[in-house]
């Protein structure tokens, strides 16, 4: 568990609604798709900037990126 209060990450889910690929969103965002990756698989958790920028970028809350345990 990388943090008690953020859950599993949902970027997936958001990618395949957007029909969208992680390669996509590196292009849209200039992240790197090794570093999207490691969000989406949990290895590592977004930053505030970086989850605003993934979140202004897909057209969602920064809510919307994660499953919260709160």
């Amino acid at each position: 568990m990388l943090h008690p209060y953020v859950g599993k990450c949902l970027l997936q889910n958001i990618l395949d609604e957007k029909r969208m690929s992680l390669n996509d969103l590196a292009d849209k965002t200039g992240i790197s798709k090794h570093q999207l990756s490691a969000y989406k698989n949990q290895k590592k958790l977004m930053s505030l900037p970086t989850s605003r920028l993934i979140a202004s970028k897909l057209d969602c809350h920064i809510d919307d990126l994660y499953k919260w345990n709160i």
